[in-house]
Order: structure tokens, then sequence, then C-alpha cells
């Protein structure tokens, strides 16, 4: 499950079978122009798809695909409707449950979860919330992100199910603006990964436990200059933590931390060597499969799944 740009710079959504076959999704009412068009962020067992479709207006709209194809459109209350204004739904568990953010008119993020029946809570912890990859739904309706307060620093917060919010900071993570923790995902049992920035503005990867308990990480080769070192997307119910790290030459690599804290680097064949190329490992899921995109030595993106049999 994820999207392409097209040669015109138009969003296209697509879900990739285990067999490689690979259908394109575009929403009703999507727009056609650049910057414009359906981006497809998460798929659940059920065949069933989350995302948001940009119109014609540049507004955002949040929609539930589901196995047949139908599309359901759906708005959190109070959602701006003007360009670069709307909703925007991140994730997708296996109860149908969606989680997401909207932006309203006021200038200010909201995040949401839509439960299966369409109900949709609202919460907000802070000045500022990101989309995408940037927090996480677990299976069990629990929520973890981050937030940004009045000094653009970020901390992290994990949400349960009755609305209840819990913040927290990892050790190490820089005070200052734009520093700070980043949660980035959540598994069934409540352990969350993300990474922090420090005081020098380097990532460092981290693990939290459900008593609330650190370990911060980097996998070796990791670089330790400003915005150089590890960030971690996604932990599977094995505690196995996928991400990437950049090296002391601004190359990126993906990584498999696993649950002894043995590290395994991922270089996708064909990914360029040079600043600013490399590999990125977005995701792994728990019979240890792993996705994630490249760019090669021209700069051109290309997706890759790794097999847990290569484990």
């Amino acid at each position: 499950m994820g999207w392409y740009v097209d040669g015109n710079n138009v969003n296209h959504g697509f879900m990739r079978t285990p067999d490689g076959t690979i259908t394109g999704i575009d929403a009703p009412g999507a727009g056609t122009s650049a910057g414009q068009g359906t981006i497809a962020y998460a798929m659940n067992s059920r065949q069933e798809a989350a995302g948001e479709y940009i119109d014609g207006n540049g507004v955002a709209h949040a929609f539930l695909r589901t196995p047949k194809g139908d599309f359901k459109k759906f708005e959190a209350p109070g959602a701006g409707t003007s360009a670069g204004e709307g909703t925007f739904a991140c994730n997708l568990n296996e109860a149908g449950e969606i989680s997401g953010d909207y932006y309203v008119a006021n200038g200010n993020w909201q995040a949401f979860v839509r439960s299966k029946d369409g109900t949709i809570a609202e919460y907000n912890v802070g000045v500022d919330l990101s989309c995408g990859t940037f927090y996480s739904l677990s299976e069990t309706g629990w929520v973890t992100g981050y937030s940004r307060d009045s000094s653009s620093v970020w901390h992290g917060y994990q949400r349960s199910p009755d609305g209840s919010i819990t913040m927290f900071d990892a050790p190490d993570a820089g005070t200052g603006a734009f520093q700070g923790t980043y949660p980035t995902a959540i598994n069934s049992g409540l352990e969350v990964a993300g990474d922090i920035i420090d005081m020098n503005n380097a990532y460092h990867g981290f693990l939290r436990t459900v008593d609330g308990k650190f370990t911060i990480f980097d996998p070796p080769g990791a670089g330790t200059g400003t915005y150089q070192g590890t960030e971690a997307y996604s932990v599977n119910l094995k505690g196995e933590i996928v991400g990437q790290f950049f090296d002391s030459n601004n190359v990126t690599h993906g990584f498999l931390r696993q649950p002894d804290g043995r590290f395994v680097t991922i270089d996708a064949p064909g990914a360029g060597t040079a600043a600013g190329q490399g590999t990125l490992a977005a995701g792994g899921n728990d019979a240890g499969a792993i996705t994630g995109f490249y760019y090669d030595s021209n700069g051109v993106v290309h997706g890759f799944l790794r097999t847990a049999q290569l484990n």
C-alpha cells in the first residue's frame, strides 16, 4: 500500500498483492493537477485502505476504501475547506479504526480517531501535529505521536482508547527549537519506537516499553553530525524495529533492530551511494517482511519489499 507521483506530479494510490500485482487507486473527486490526487497510507488484512485525496481546489478529504473498491469519504468536524486545509487519514488497524489529523481554519492542527461505525473523536495535544508515519495507531486503539509546544520543542504522547493522554520525553532529547522526542510507531504490546533530536541536532532511535523505560540506540555506521543519525519508523509485536540511518557522508541506509539489540543494515540493490541517496526502510510486519523505498544514483525513487526469509 502506498502512492506514486506521475510525470505531471499528480498523486495516485496503489495496492500491491503478494504475487506482485499492482492495482492503482484514484478516489472519486481527486484533483488531476500537480500536487493533487490520491495518497494511500494504510491497509489492513481485510484489504480495507485509508488515506486522503486532494481535490481540484487543493482541499484534503479522508477516505476509507472497501475491499470491493468502494470509497467512503469523511471529514473531521471543523476541518478547513480552503487550499492546504482539510482532513488527512493516516493509519488504519484491524478493527477498522482510523487515525489522522485535520487542519482547521484558524491555522491549527487537531488529531482524530474514527471508529468503525464512523464516530470521530477529536483531540489536541499541542500547537502542531504531523501526518503520515509520524504517529501510529495500534491494533488495540492506542495512538502515539508527537506535538510541538509554544517554544517549538517536540514532545511524545500516548493516547489510550478511552481518550486519556500521557506525555513523555526521551532521555537526551534536546530542548531547543525543533528538537525533542518524536514517537512514530506503537505495537499491540504498547511498545513505542521513534527518535529524538539531541542538543547537537543529531538523531537517535529509541524504544519505550510499556512501563515507560527507554532504550536509546544507533546502528553501527550512523553519523553523529548535524541531522545525521537514526530514525525509527516501525515496531512489530516481536519488538523488531525498522527505520533508516544517515552515515557520515549523508547516505541513507535502512536497518532492522532485533529484540536482542543486534542490527541488520538494509541496502536495496540499485540504491545510490552518494549524499542524499540510499535506502529507507519504512515498515515491518509481524511476519518480518519489510517495505520501503530507495533513491538510485539519478535521484529516482523506487519501492522495495524485503521478504522475511532474508532476515
